[in-house]
C-alpha cells in the first residue's frame, strides 16, 4: 500500500521466522498451521506501526492483542523505565517495599475515588482472576461463611487459561480439554445486546439477563462467592457488548444477597470503553477489579487486584494463617510499575480519557460502510472497541474466513485478529485520523478478498 510508513531496513535475519516455529511453542496457535507458513517475525515497533524482518509495515490494530495503548516505543515512557533501572530493577515485594509501587497502587486508590484502596500485584490478567477468586472464597471462609465457595460467571465469558480462571471461562474451544481438572461454576444469560428479540433494546435484554441472574441467587446465594463480569463488552467472547444497565443490575443483587462483584477490566480498563475504568460508565464500583494488559501500557508484565476496605479489613489478624498467603516472584516489579506510572502520567497530560471520546467517533465514522453491507450484521461499538460480524450464511459459504480475513489483512498491512465470524479493531490510543481511514480502508479490501469465491 503506497501509504505506508517507509520501510526501515531489516534488523533480523529473513529466516527469524522459520527458526521461530521449530523451536518456540506459540499461545493460541496450532503449530501445525506453522509448518509450511512460519510466523510473522517482527524486528521492531513505532507508533501504531510494527516492522517486519524485511521492514515491512503493518499496522497493529488490536494493540498486540488490546495490551499496547500509547504506542510501540513510546518515548515517555521507554524514559520512565530506563529511569527505575538505575535504581532497582526488581526486589521481592514480600516485606518489602519500593517508591513505584506505592506511588502506582496510591494513584490507582484515587483513580477509583478510594472505593477500592488496596492494591495486590501478580503479573498476568488469568493470575488477578486467581487472586480475585481466592480472596473472595477466603473472604468467606475469614467471616464464618465456609459454604460460600461457589462462583457465577457468563455464557461466552472469557478470565483466563489458569485452572481456576479457566473455570470462569465459558469458550468450549479454550476449556473443553480440561474438564476433568476444573470445578464447575454457574453460568447465567449473557446481557450481550446481540439476543435482543423483536422490538428488544440492548437495556430490555439487560434485564433479562439480570433476571436470570436474580432466579439462580434466589436458589444458590448462601452458597456463591462472587459473581465475575466483564463489564460492557466481553471480549474474547466475540466482543459482545451490553448495556451499562445491567452492572447496575448486577451490583443491586449481589448487594442484595451478600454476593461479591469481581470486574474483570483486563481488557476493558484503563480508557478503553469511554471513562477510565468501564464500571464508571455504569457508577457503580465493584468489591474486587482486576486489571492487566494496558495497565503497563503493554510493555511489561503486570496485573493488579484492587479491593474494597470491608474485603482487605477481614485479613488483618495476628496470625499469618488468616493472612492472604499468596506470592509471585515479580510481585510489584519495579520496572513494571514504573511503566504503568508512565503510562498513567500520559492519561492526565493528555487528557485521553476525553481524546479517545473524539477518536472514537472517527473510528466509527470510518467504518459506517460496515452498517449498510448486507454480508455483515451486528456492527456495534463501545468507545474505542469497534467489531461486526459475518452474516450466519455468509459464514457457513465461508468456513476458512477466519484465516483469510487474516492473512488478506496482513497483504493489506495490517494486523487483525477475527474471532470466529466477528472482525473487531481495538487500536492503540495515539492512532491518527488518517491512520483510521487507512485502517477503515484495509480492512474492507481485505474482507472483499476473504469472501471470493
Amino acid at each position: 500500500m503506497s501509504t505506508l510508513p517507509a520501510s526501515s531496513p531489516p534488523t533480523l535475519p529473513p529466516d527469524w521466522g522459520q527458526r521461530s516455529r521449530l523451536s518456540v511453542w506459540h499461545p493460541c496457535t496450532q503449530m501445525q498451521h506453522h509448518q509450511e507458513v512460519a510466523p510473522l517475525a517482527i524486528a521492531k515497533g513505532q507508533g501504531v506501526w510494527l516492522y517486519d524482518a524485511q521492514g515491512r509495515a503493518y499496522m497493529d490494530c488490536i494493540s498486540s492483542w488490546w495490551t499496547n495503548l500509547f504506542g510501540h516505543a513510546n518515548p515517555r515512557i521507554n524514559a520512565a523505565i530506563q529511569e527505575q533501572m538505575g535504581r532497582i530493577e526488581h526486589v521481592m515485594l514480600a516485606g518489602l517495599t519500593h517508591p513505584p509501587v506505592v506511588e502506582l497502587s496510591e494513584q490507582l486508590s484515587a483513580l477509583t475515588q478510594h472505593h477500592l484502596g488496596h492494591a495486590f500485584y501478580a503479573s498476568d490478567g488469568a493470575s488477578a482472576v486467581e487472586i480475585a477468586m481466592k480472596m473472595s472464597h477466603h473472604f468467606w471462609r475469614q467471616t464464618g461463611q465456609p459454604q460460600k465457595n461457589e462462583f457465577i460467571c457468563l455464557s461466552s465469558s472469557y478470565h483466563g487459561e489458569t485452572l481456576g480462571a479457566l473455570s470462569l471461562t465459558d469458550v468450549p474451544l479454550f476449556r473443553a480439554s480440561y474438564e476433568s481438572l476444573i470445578k464447575g461454576v454457574h453460568t447465567v444469560m449473557s446481557p450481550d445486546a446481540r439476543q435482543a428479540q423483536g422490538e428488544e433494546t440492548p437495556d430490555d435484554v439487560a434485564k433479562r439477563a439480570a433476571q436470570a441472574l436474580s432466579d439462580l441467587l434466589m436458589r444458590r446465594a448462601q452458597h456463591i462467592s462472587a459473581l465475575i463480569v466483564e463489564p460492557r463488552v466481553q471480549c474474547a467472547g466475540h466482543m459482545a457488548m451490553h448495556s451499562p444497565l445491567y452492572l447496575q443490575l448486577a451490583r443491586d443483587l449481589c448487594d442484595q444477597h451478600g454476593v461479591h462483584l469481581i470486574a474483570d477490566e483486563i481488557a476493558v480498563g484503563c480508557g478503553r470503553t469511554g471513562t477510565f475504568f468501564a464500571c464508571e460508565s455504569a457508577q457503580i464500583w465493584p468489591d474486587f477489579l482486576t486489571l492487566s494488559k494496558g495497565i503497563s501500557a503493554g510493555y511489561l508484565p503486570l496485573s493488579i487486584v484492587l479491593c474494597t476496605d470491608t474485603v482487605y479489613g477481614a485479613f488483618l489478624s495476628d496470625q499469618l494463617a488468616q493472612g492472604f498467603l499468596h506470592s509471585h516472584s515479580y510481585s510489584g516489579n519495579p520496572l513494571a510499575c514504573s511503566a504503568a506510572l508512565a503510562a498513567l502520567a500520559i492519561f492526565e497530560s493528555d487528557h485521553i480519557v476525553a481524546h479517545n471520546l473524539t477518536l472514537a467517533r472517527t473510528l466509527e465514522e470510518a467504518f459506517r460502510w460496515t452498517q449498510s453491507d448486507d454480508r455483515l450484521v451486528h456492527h456495534r461499538q463501545t468507545g474505542l472497541i469497534l467489531a461486526f460480524d459475518l452474516h450466519p450464511q455468509c459464514a457457513r459459504d465461508h468456513p476458512e474466513f477466519t484465516s483469510r480475513m487474516h492473512f488478506h489483512a496482513l497483504e493489506q498491512g495490517l494486523l487483525i485478529r477475527p474471532i470466529g465470524e466477528t472482525v473487531y479493531v481495538m487500536p492503540p490510543y495515539v492512532i491518527t485520523q488518517g491512520e483510521i481511514e487507512l485502517m477503515s480502508k484495509g480492512i474492507e479490501r481485505a474482507l472483499n478478498l476473504s469472501l471470493k469465491h
